[in-house]
């Protein structure tokens, strides 16, 4: 049996982005026994991963001193892998892959593709999901990168049921899902100002006023949703406690509208319509090209700059 480690830094959004590789690995190794190593922050992602058999942590942008690096290496020793994926291509990591002893080592071409077996040119302006998978080419797959999949568990289906019956949602009907910048973000030019969101929800109201809007909750950072529940009593507030659960609840949302984050990914990954809001990143980046799928990003690269009727247009509402 092949056993291949992933190694992926990052947030859920990489996590996500990430799944295409990882699912034609799968496909075109189906012995394979596929581990990934994700940052703390990250691992929730692999609730709705179904090709991944175990998920191991380490803390890639911590502080992590050299007992921590040891025991990264013990573990690949130990578990004897065949090939590692690195999604980077710096020589500290391609020092520690060597030192585990895994006899193929993949990366990207750069600083330190001398401790690396196979190195892949780093083709940093297409879709990230594209970038990724590119590494599969040390593989020896060449063929076109799938889409996004998740598989979402059952229970968390069975929860979201529940909920659009709590909140008097129709699944025929449908409704719009907000989630908005309900976490801490590092650059201030990637939050949208609460005004603009409560225009974007006044719009709506105005465009669709028979269609729900449900807000995604977050009880560890609840003003944002609280002052866009006082401003409009009719909205309606959600809060899933795992990134299944907020699938299943995307699942049957008409669109999704949101700052470029993890749930964006999920709507792309399950064919909901998804108009987010980009800041310092680019859209062509995070975002497949496709019609469901769509990416507004100011010309100054400050996210506040992005008007409520562009993001209402864009909904097709």
């Amino acid at each position: 049996m092949t056993r291949v480690l992933a190694l992926i830094p990052g947030g859920l959004g990489d996590q996500l982005l990430f799944f295409p590789t990882l699912e034609h690995l799968q496909d075109q190794y189906p012995n394979a026994q596929i581990d990934v190593v994700v940052e703390p922050r990250a691992k929730a992602s692999y609730r709705v991963c179904p090709v991944v058999d175990k998920v191991l942590t380490f803390d890639f942008m911590g502080r992590t001193g050299p007992a921590d690096w040891g025991n990264l290496i013990g573990l690949g020793r130990d578990r004897e892998y065949d090939a590692v994926l690195y999604m980077g291509q710096d020589w500290p990591m391609g020092i520690l892959l060597w030192l585990m002893g895994i006899p193929k080592r993949i990366a990207y071409e750069g600083s330190g593709q001398f401790f690396f077996t196979d190195t892949i040119p780093l083709n940093s302006k297409q879709y990230m999901a594209e970038q990724y998978h590119d590494l599969l080419g040390g593989m020896g797959v060449t063929t076109a990168c799938p889409e996004i999949a998740i598989s979402i568990p059952n229970s968390d289906r069975q929860w979201a049921a529940s909920e659009q019956e709590r909140l008097g949602l129709s699944t025929d009907q449908g409704y719009i899902i907000i989630h908005g910048d309900i976490y801490p973000r590092l650059n201030p030019l990637d939050r949208y100002p609460m005004e603009g969101w409560q225009s974007i929800i006044l719009g709506l109201q105005e465009r669709q006023p028979d269609l729900p809007i449900v807000l995604i909750d977050d009880p560890k950072i609840p003003d944002w949703s609280r002052t866009l529940m006082n401003k409009s009593a009719s909205l309606k507030l959600s809060s899933p406690s795992n990134i299944g659960k907020l699938a299943a609840l995307i699942d049957g949302a008409k669109v999704l509208i949101c700052p470029e984050s993890a749930p964006m990914h999920l709507a792309v990954s399950l064919q909901t319509k998804v108009v987010a809001l980009f800041g310092s990143r680019d859209p062509e980046q995070q975002l497949p090209d496709r019609e469901l799928a769509v990416g507004l990003k100011s010309n100054t690269g400050n996210i506040s700059i992005i008007s409520p009727i562009q993001v209402l247009e864009k909904t097709g509402l």
